[in-house]
């Protein structure tokens, strides 16, 4: 038997609360129904006794405190899902928006996922192609893990982002199915028309999952929206044996709607103002990512931040980093010289990349490649400290092959046309190149048998 609640107690943002309620649930879903027939949804966030506060997601204009009716449906928020899902659009609550018709769903799952098993979870191996060097050889996206990138306001994440969910795809076992999830969050509407248009001109739409939640659109849906594009990606991967890579972008809307929902709660604040369970709710969406013992496909994440005031250790960077395994940070001196994509080397890192690049997976070398390339660059920014000081004609010979490795590394390894797409060859090939612009003796992380191998210093000379 079903319900049917009159009658409001409050009306607070995009919250409501109603008294004398039995047997509702947390993230229970509810039909509202305004004084002018029209249907809205919402879900039970707070449960104090037989008081339930109710978010609405369309919004509280409208709704009257005597004349509102309210039904619980007894069920969490569920997605609709089949394998339709693929080159379609939703907006920020997986509604279609792109004029297709409405899924036929083969089950509905609830958003907010099914915790993994840590006993069954598999270790990431093997990597994500991207094309792009400066993450391919140096901080490696493996499949099944989460690699957040973080950026600024201004900063080309959205360029960066569209690229690599139009050159991404796996490597070695080429015959398996890749789809990409792409969630945008809290997005202007010419930013919106700009991903989907790149994805349509570039034909990869056919294989990608579109959410996109505009900055019009309710705080609410954008609390809705990774949740949705993660259940997709888990329907797929562990039910399709696909492997997904979801691209979440801008994570930092997501914590502002997070911020705002706890305002309107009246819950204490934490750090800036955001919610004490900050680190708890973004682990519920980071964890999401994996593999699992008996399944062929997997989960892996991008996140997409903006740090505000490009601060590393404001609280939305600074949790992501404890819950992820690495993170990729763009360089807003680099971007201002003109470099694209403006990678900042020495902060940036993937954790896993040691178990799944070398031997069996990219090339023998890269292990040690990557290495040298860390220390050879680190060693750069030591010349310039000392050119800034005693002026470059003073530095020693060896220093100024460091200033000359440190230009040509950021010209030609970290420089990259957006449509570049290089092969793991070209990017371990390139790299060699540059190192070779060193003497032998400089190379101290490469063992004697692949320095005698890779290292042509002729070569480098010549370019």
């Amino acid at each position: 038997m079903s319900l049917k609640y009159i009658g409001l107690q409050e009306i607070n943002g995009p919250l409501v609360a109603i008294e004398g309620v039995e047997g509702a649930s947390y993230d229970e879903v509810v039909s509202i129904e305004t004084d002018g027939g029209e249907t809205r949804t919402g879900r039970v966030v707070t449960l104090e006794g037989d008081r339930a506060v109710i978010q609405v997601f369309e919004g509280t204009n409208g709704l009257s405190l005597k004349n509102t009716r309210i039904r619980f449906t007894g069920h969490p928020m569920e997605l609709p899902l089949s394998g339709e899902l693929m080159g379609r659009i939703f907006n920020g609550a997986g509604r279609p928006i792109d004029g297709l018709g409405e899924i036929f769903p083969e089950k509905r799952q609830d958003i907010n996922g099914l915790p993994i098993n840590p006993v069954s979870r598999v270790y990431p191996r093997n990597y994500i192609h991207t094309g792009i060097s400066s993450i391919d050889a140096l901080a490696t996206l493996i499949r099944g893990q989460k690699l957040p990138i973080f950026s600024g306001s201004g900063m080309p994440h959205n360029e960066l982002a569209v690229q690599i969910v139009r050159q991404a795809r796996i490597a070695g076992d080429e015959g398996k199915q890749f789809g990409i999830v792409f969630a945008a969050m809290g997005v202007k509407n010419d930013v919106a028309d700009y991903f989907r248009r790149q994805f349509e001109e570039s034909g990869t739409l056919s294989r990608v999952v579109m959410f996109l939640n505009l900055s019009n659109d309710p705080i609410i849906e954008r609390i809705l929206t990774p949740r949705c594009a993660l259940t997709a990606a888990e329907y797929l991967a562990f039910e399709k044996n696909m492997h997904v890579l979801v691209v979440m972008t801008d994570i930092t809307s997501y914590c502002e709607a997070l911020r705002e929902l706890s305002s309107s709660k009246n819950e204490i604040p934490g750090r800036k103002g955001y919610p004490g369970y900050l680190y708890s709710d973004l682990a519920s969406l980071y964890e999401r990512a994996g593999m699992i013992e008996g399944r062929e496909g997997s989960v892996t994440q991008i996140p997409i931040l903006t740090m505000p005031n490009d601060d590393i250790t404001h609280p939305i960077p600074d949790l992501t980093g404890y819950i992820t395994e690495g993170q990729i940070v763009l360089d807003r001196a680099l971007h201002a010289a003109g470099v694209y994509p403006p990678v900042s080397t020495l902060p940036s890192l993937s954790r896993l990349m040691k178990d799944g690049i070398g031997e069996g997976f990219t090339r023998a070398d890269h292990p040690a490649l990557s290495n040298q390339l860390f220390a050879s660059y680190a060693k750069v920014q030591d010349a310039r400290a000392l050119a800034s000081v005693i002026g470059e004609d003073e530095l020693s010979d060896v220093d100024k092959l460091y200033m000359q490795f440190g230009k040509r590394f950021e010209q030609e390894f970290l420089q990259q046309d957006p449509h570049e797409n290089r092969t793991m060859e070209q990017t371990l090939e390139l790299g060699w190149n540059l190192l070779s612009i060193l003497p032998a003796t400089e190379l101290d992380r490469v063992d004697s048998e692949t320095l005698q191998k890779y290292y042509h210093p002729a070569s480098a000379a010549q370019a």
